[in-house]
């Protein structure tokens, strides 16, 4: 079975399973991933973003977006142009002009919904089953930036251009596209907004609010976000390189990341294997700095535990992280302490991914595609290999075990972790399951 489709029908075994609850949630229901959707700096499709991670290749590079001259980088994960032809998952565009977030979005919705084998089928849903959680940080401000450079110009702009610029616009824009009328929830908490998202359709999934969740994150590039982490100094000149001695800070990317979430009898009963069960999240706060995060990784342990205990999972029955691993000098160190805090020696051993040296920061958005990559490192069975430069090495006093060179297989991984660590000290930790067709 290839990750991302349908499949023959399950066993009636298999359904009588599906009542059973995890140990965090009590008699809640379990929740399963039926498809996937992305769109990267590798291009559109799950299948342009996982063969792009798997070589090791990067889609940090110079960018088209905007003038960049005037600022002191000039690399970032663009999307590429559309293909030429429609895309065929896509839905059908607005009469209102759409943001590239939203576009990006609606994409990835699409691509989840025809992989899950739903297509159709979600307007035909009882009124309010389905639900969109998304995360987002910049909405349409690239629409709004470019509205008001017109202004400065002497250009004046249809303000209908602006009507996506909320940081909401993604999501709605799927509600709208997709004829979703359950509930429709826009998370916007930094770099932990799509894995908060994805917490929270997990939560209304098992109380038996929605009954399909279109659950994740889109960003776009922008002026604002691309001048605010330089004036920070948060930038790298280079590529990101995360848990690297010689790592300088962070690169940013764009795109969007959608996960099908739905109670694991629902998905037998008609016929379809999950890709991974969603199987615990939990969230914390640093209180500790705006920007900087607390230095010894608490507020992140305490995520990763609650998501652990949410699971009803020992930290030793983790078998692979998918770490936040911005490449920022303090971010880094603090995540690795979190993970000792959490995995004691054993820290050490596990094998780490750092998807942001790949597609970079997708900043709202980070948490839902690694969630994402998670769910397809655990389905295909292997992890993608960082990009790395043999001359700069592990640093010391953060020694990850990053997965170098090429895929790792892991035929045998059970669980994996994804974690995201935000501004402001908002932290989120996901732990997803592979599915084998047997109880847990």
């Amino acid at each position: 079975m290839q990750p991302g489709g349908a499949t023959q029908a399950a066993p009636a075994e298999m359904a009588a399973r599906a009542s059973g609850g995890r140990a965090g949630g009590g008699d809640a229901r379990r929740v399963v991933v039926s498809g996937l959707g992305a769109v990267s700096g590798f291009g559109w499709g799950v299948e342009a973003l996982w063969q792009g991670l798997r070589a090791g290749a990067t889609a940090i590079r110079p960018f088209s977006r905007f003038d960049h001259a005037a600022h002191r980088t000039h690399l970032a994960a663009e999307v590429p142009a559309r293909p030429p032809a429609p895309v065929p998952f896509a839905a059908q565009p607005e009469g209102r002009l759409l943001s590239l977030a939203d576009r990006f979005a609606l994409a990835a919705a699409g691509e989840a919904l025809t992989a899950a084998g739903l297509g159709e089928a979600l307007g035909l849903l009882p009124e309010g089953a389905a639900g969109v959680f998304f995360g987002s940080s910049t909405g349409g401000m690239w629409e709004s930036e470019l509205f008001v450079a017109g202004l400065f110009g002497g250009r004046r702009g249809a303000l209908r251009a602006v009507a996506s610029q909320q940081v909401n616009g993604p999501g709605d824009a799927v509600a709208r596209g997709f004829g979703v009328t359950g509930p429709v929830q826009t998370v916007s908490s930094a770099c932990a907004s799509g894995a908060l998202a994805i917490a929270a359709a997990l939560a209304s999934l098992r109380c038996g609010e929605v009954e399909v969740a279109l659950a994740g994150g889109s960003d776009s590039l922008c002026q604002l976000t691309y001048a605010g982490f330089n004036s920070l100094r948060s930038v790298d000149e280079a590529p990101c390189r995360p848990f690297r001695a010689g790592r300088a800070g962070m690169s940013i990317g764009e795109g969007a990341a959608v996960l099908v979430l739905e109670p694991l009898e629902r998905v037998l009963a008609r016929g379809a294997l999950p890709l991974a069960e969603l199987a615990g999240a939990g969230g914390a706060c640093d209180a500790f700095h705006m920007t900087a995060p607390e230095p010894e990784g608490t507020g992140a342990a305490a995520a990763i535990a609650a998501a652990l205990g949410d699971a009803g999972l020992a930290a030793g029955e983790i078998d692979f992280v998918n770490a936040h691993a911005t490449g920022t000098p303090l971010n880094d160190a603090a995540e690795w302490r979190a993970l000792r805090r959490v995995f004691g020696e054993r820290a050490g051993r596990i094998p780490v991914t750092a998807t942001k040296a790949a597609l970079g920061h997708l900043l709202g958005c980070s948490g839902a595609i690694e969630a994402l990559v998670t769910v397809l490192s655990l389905a295909r069975g292997e992890l993608h290999p960082v990009p790395a430069d043999a001359a700069d090495p592990i640093d010391d006093a953060c020694p990850a075990a990053l997965v170098i060179g090429r895929p790792l297989a892991v035929p045998a991984a059970r669980a994996g972790l994804s974690t995201s660590l935000a501004f402001g000290g908002s932290n989120a930790a996901l732990v997803f399951t592979r599915w084998t067709g047997a109880a847990p």
